[in-house]
């Protein structure tokens, strides 16, 4: 036999034994059978199609000659093998799939034979007419496990047949037990359950089919759920690549928000061999089945020679101990990853634990770049790189220059940095936004009203913001402390003072995303139920970057009180427990409340900034209704703003509201903005925060204000009433002060 090193040689001369030996097992049948001539047998398959089927691998007389022939054809057949894949390893040649499936598998002879006997008929169709003569049953095209054995252990197979007992019997019927290799590995399948063991039908997976003929697409099962790992520079591999090269079969890596865990675990097994398989675990769909995933992605892993990345194990440990077992258990290098910790019921074996290290600004800022190749000459591009908050891992990074490119390309013009910022928002989990209502901030600091101090004060907690891995990680000032990375502050102040226009601002300028949490999400009457909610919310915000706003957070960050029942009881556990959790948190949260004696007192030590926003004075009414009244508003000349910032006490908030609502009278009219409609509506928001409408506040606009009314009353023409008579009307005779709530 020439020293042929093509691979297909190799496995198309096996299952020419193979067939070589399906004569024998033909002549056996014919020598056996009583009744040669039975004219319904042709009804299957005739004699003359068999021998037709068998030309050139006929067996005249079966017994040790033909065994010999064929053993000697197979010890030439194994000497061919050896030197073609002693040429691949001088690179003149290329690798047998079979032989490299056997050793990876760690298959005996015996069980290579079984594994052709079960693939032939996909490889050749002639097999399925041969098993169906051998079986006497045309609809039977796959080989049983009796057929199988008797073709690769004739005296064992015909032992089985005749019911004799014999260790070989023994011995050859173990090779299809679940824990064997070709069962276990997922290599042969056994179908018909009901039937008795012997005529059972062994089918080999299509993946592994095409894997003997050099294809290498992943199974359709897997396919959705595998992810690429960025080659990164993040960290140290040093430990995991020793630890897998001594042997170590299990390692779990702890993650944290943008941690490199997936690099870092992917980078070691890639140093150790082949590309591992690396799937994406959640993105499992509920009816997914756990374990059969893992069986087949461990068979995929073993095909290529290389080891297994699945993570995050999480979404697993939903589903049980047996579902995160059938990964942790795998009969190949398994590197697992998840957020919590490591729980010994989840295998049998030992693992490595990791943490892995979050990438620095430095390493995410190399990253980016070489995700975007071009950006390099773009100066203002690369620094704007460097200032991004945002914690991704270096596949999120990936991702997100993939959709800021695409954000680009889509708008006609060169990258921008707010393709970066979009890109990078984009990579944000959906999870929170059952929990809250996200905010893209339209507002900035121009549109803020608020004294020069308070302005500093946001000014600077958006710096902490921003250099918060600088001064934590690479000065070390986070070394020492076991607090949270996260930052946390309280803005207090009266409704409608700037509170969350300002945690809207700071997210703005940080080009993060606002969440509202939305308390009726996470307020419940029922015992644990409002912790396991909050759980929830900083579960989720821990997978996003973005900034969490708990507006009138007093409802649930409100002081504990003496337990005199179980209410107080478990409310105070409440707190407390929210207290631990704001310690772990490691974003950014920030509370506005109307009322900051209601807050308490441990949470004022926790937080990093304490915020109070006053009331407007004058100037900032002035500033803050000229900003509402804009010029692409329609405005009467008659407007006094002097007089309404001067006269109104109002907050920015009532005066958004005044403007707003004016602006519909206008539009309703047809005309401009006037001053009446300014005071009308100021009227109406004097009732509903339940102040008094009096003359030494509206001056000169009083009367005009009461007469409108009072015309109203008797049946003229009031727009602003919707035909709906008013009381206060009624009372503007006396020239008394007009209740603002009637």
């Amino acid at each position: 036999m020439p020293a042929d090193p093509d691979p297909d040689r190799y496995l198309h001369d096996r299952l020419a034994i193979l067939a070589a030996r399906v004569s024998g097992a033909v002549a056996r049948r014919r020598a056996d059978d009583p009744d040669p001539s039975d004219r319904f047998r042709g009804l299957y398959i005739s004699e003359a199609q068999v021998d037709g089927l068998l030309a050139g691998q006929q067996v005249a007389v079966p017994g040790a000659p033909a065994d010999a022939i064929l053993s000697s054809a197979a010890a030439e057949l194994e000497a061919w093998a050896d030197a073609a894949e002693a040429a691949g390893a001088e690179g003149t040649g290329r690798e047998i799939r079979l032989r490299r499936l056997a050793a990876g598998f760690e298959l005996s002879a015996l069980d290579v034979e079984l594994l052709l006997v079960a693939v032939a008929p996909d490889l050749e169709p002639r097999f399925e007419r041969l098993y169906g003569y051998l079986h006497d049953d045309v609809s039977r095209r796959r080989a049983s496990i009796g057929l199988a054995l008797e073709l690769c252990a004739p005296s064992a197979g015909r032992a089985a047949s005749d019911g004799a007992e014999s260790a070989g019997i023994g011995a050859a019927r173990a090779r299809f037990d679940p824990a064997a290799p070709l069962i276990a590995g997922g290599l042969v399948l056994i179908e018909d359950p009901e039937r008795p063991f012997l005529t059972r039908s062994l089918r080999v997976p299509d993946r592994v089919t095409a894997h003997l003929l050099g294809v290498d697409l992943p199974d359709p099962l897997v396919a959705p759920l595998l992810a690429v790992a960025v080659p990164a520079a993040v960290g140290s591999v040093a430990a995991l690549e020793r630890a897998v090269g001594a042997g170590a079969r299990l390692v779990y890596v702890r993650e944290h928000v943008g941690s490199a865990g997936l690099s870092l675990a992917a980078g070691a097994l890639r140093a150790m061999g082949p590309e591992p398989v690396v799937l994406d675990l959640a993105r499992l769909a509920p009816g997914d089945d756990p374990a059969l995933i893992a069986e087949v992605a461990v068979r995929e892993a073993r095909l290529r020679g290389g080891g297994l990345v699945a993570g995050p194990i999480d979404a697993l440990a939903e589903r049980g101990a047996t579902a995160v077992r059938a990964f942790a258990e795998a009969a190949c290098p398994t590197i697992l990853l998840g957020v919590r910790g490591w729980d010994p019921v989840w295998s049998r074996q030992v693992p490595l634990l990791v943490d892995a290290i979050a990438a620095t600004p430095t390493e995410r800022g190399a990253i980016w770049r070489a995700a975007l190749p071009g950006i390099a000459e773009e100066r203002a591009l690369t620094r704007e790189i460097d200032r991004l908050p945002f914690r991704l891992a270096p596949e999120q990074v990936l991702r997100a220059a993939r959709s800021a490119t695409l954000h680009a390309a889509a708008a006609g013009r060169e990258l921008e940095p707010a393709d970066l910022y979009g890109g990078a928002r984009a990579q944000n989990a959906a999870g929170l936004e059952r929990l809250a209502r996200r905010i893209e901030p339209v507002v900035g600091w121009p549109d803020l009203v608020l004294p020069g101090p308070i302005v500093e004060q946001l000014h600077e907690l958006t710096a902490r913001a921003r250099h918060r891995d600088l001064v934590l990680d690479t000065w070390g000032m986070g070394r020492r402390s076991s607090k949270g990375r996260g930052i946390t502050a309280l803005f207090a102040g009266d409704s409608g003072t700037g509170k969350t226009m300002s945690a809207e601002v700071i997210a703005g300028e940080l080009g993060l995303d606002l969440y509202v949490i939305d308390l009726s999400t996470v307020v419940d009457k029922y015992i644990g139920e409002t912790e396991k909610n909050l759980d929830r919310v900083f579960s989720e915000a821990d997978r996003v970057n973005g900034i969490l706003l708990f507006d009138e957070a007093d409802s649930i960050f409100g002081k504990r009180s003496e337990v005199k029942d179980a209410r107080d009881r478990y409310a105070n556990v409440e707190v407390a427990y929210l207290l631990q959790r704001m310690e772990q948190f490691d974003g950014m949260a920030i509370l506005t409340t109307n009322l900051r004696a209601n807050v308490d007192e441990a949470f004022v030590r926790r937080l990093d900034a304490i915020i109070d926003f006053p009331m407007p004075e004058v100037d900032d009414r002035l500033r803050i209704w000229r900003t509402n009244l804009h010029a692409e508003l329609p405005r009467a000349d008659d407007l006094d703003l002097d007089f309404l910032a001067r006269a109104f006490k109002l907050s920015g908030g009532n005066i958004r509201n005044v403007a707003v609502g004016a602006a519909y009278r206008a539009a309703e009219a047809g005309r401009p903005v006037s001053m009446l409609d300014l005071v009308r509506e100021t009227e109406r928001e004097y009732r509903k925060l339940g102040r008094l409408v009096v003359e030494s506040e509206f001056g000169a606009h009083f009367r005009t204000l009461a007469d409108n009314t009072l015309a109203g009353n008797l049946g003229g023409s009031s727009p602003e009433r919707d035909g709906q008579p008013s009381r206060v009307g009624a009372l503007a005779g006396a020239n008394g002060p007009i209740p603002g709530s009637v």
